[in-house]
């Protein structure tokens, strides 16, 4: 697989460790959120206990999301340690550059049919 000469790899990688520590800081604090809200023993409302177990929920799914998108940046940040960013794990084709940089953690082309 041809390596892209029309991508500047330095832009991308700064982009992707930048998005990395916001994702990292974002899971420290829903998981901190979280464990606060498992803790709270005292609350003996209704109301509010289920309030708190939406907002638990709601956590719950922010963090997976994060987690899922945190694993999608460490493997864009490999493919350019590899020289296979910007490149279609679908059809090997180039990524267009206009894709990437809206969605640098993208594995594929939007159409694979050119």
């Amino acid at each position: 697989m041809k390596k892209r000469d029309d991508i500047d790899f330095n832009e991308f990688e700064t982009i992707l460790k930048e998005k990395l520590a916001h994702i990292e800081d974002n899971i420290v604090q829903l998981r901190s959120e979280l464990d606060s809200v498992g803790s709270d023993d005292g609350i003996n409302d209704m109301q509010d206990l289920a309030s708190l177990h939406s907002l638990s929920e709601k956590d719950n799914t922010i963090l997976h999301q994060q987690e899922h998108e945190l694993k999608e940046i460490i493997h864009a940040l490999g493919k350019i340690n590899n020289g296979t960013f910007g490149i279609c794990e679908k059809s090997a084709r180039p990524i267009p550059v206009e894709r990437l940089k809206v969605n640098p953690i993208a594995r594929t082309k939007v159409g694979l049919e050119d």
